[in-house]
């Protein structure tokens, strides 16, 4: 099987240098398996979406000397998939409708049992004459994966979900997330449900990608299930942090390629600041 990876940016602020160890981890790996790369654009939050953003990201990543596989991917172009991929598990019953507002989610959370696994959300859908009554108020609601439902569905197979990261074989703990939100009423779908299915479509078979999304695996595996798609193996990296010791966000605007460039900085440059110029 031939190894694919893929690049997955947000338009939605200016690269970093994160996002460029991101890019360059993912680019090498698939050079060094005599694999294919892939770009795509995850611009379904049309709210923060932005051109310039999107036109940046093809500047930073070509002046870093990558290249990729054309045409480009463009989440919100096919959001058609997603919502159909949704209604699948509409149709199985394994989602239902939460009207709580992200208040609401968090003193839920804030207010259930101590058990093995904390800070997760878990609920149920309403009574159908009172879901009915919200629906008709026009009340916002999120599309949420049941867990109950969704470990009803496998039985035995949900224990036995697993995936292969950098570490070896993997147990996938899927409420470690909870209740994931996998669409809203008028967001078509979540970061996960697109990804997952983006994925599938494009035959990723490996992804490389931060330490900050390894809890994702977890889920993302369950979903993969449900939608009958493939497991693509896993590699989590480190993540480049700021002079405070936080993780880079794209509000640090002096860590953004476009800055170093302005600075006169080169693609070199970049490779020695992220350790990466042996």
């Amino acid at each position: 099987m031939q190894f694919v990876t893929r690049f997955a940016p947000s338009p939605t602020g200016y690269l970093h240098l994160g996002h460029a160890f991101s890019a360059l981890c993912a680019f090498e790996a698939a050079r060094g398996a005599g694999g294919r790369f892939l770009l795509r654009i995850e611009d379904i939050d049309a709210a923060r979406a932005r051109p310039e953003f999107e036109a940046a990201i093809y500047e930073d990543l070509a002046w870093l000397g990558l290249t990729w596989e054309k045409p480009v991917r463009r989440q919100s172009e096919h959001m058609e998939d997603y919502a159909s991929a949704l209604g699948t598990l509409i149709d199985r019953q394994l989602v239902y409708r939460c009207f709580r507002t992200r208040k609401e989610v968090a003193e839920a959370i804030a207010s259930a049992p101590h058990g093995e696994i904390e800070e997760v959300f878990r609920g149920e859908a309403l009574v159908e004459s009172e879901e009915n009554e919200r629906l008709a108020a026009g009340d916002s609601f999120a599309w949420r994966l049941s867990l109950k439902k969704a470990r009803a569905a496998l039985g035995s197979a949900y224990f036995a979900l697993m995936f292969v990261d950098e570490t070896g074989p993997v147990r996938a703990e899927p409420e470690r997330l909870g209740d994931v939100v996998l669409a809203r009423k008028d967001f078509a779908a979540s970061y996960h449900l697109a990804s997952v299915w983006d994925d599938a479509l494009a035959g990723v078979t490996d992804i490389v990608r931060g330490e900050d999304l390894r809890e994702a695996a977890h889920f993302h595996v369950l979903l993969q299930r449900l939608l009958d798609l493939p497991t693509p193996r896993y590699r989590h990296h480190r993540l480049i942090t700021g002079q405070n010791g936080k993780r880079l966000a794209k509000r640090d605007q002096a860590a953004t390629l476009k800055a170093v460039r302005e600075k006169g900085g080169t693609a070199a440059d970049v490779r020695a600041l992220l350790g990466m110029d042996g």
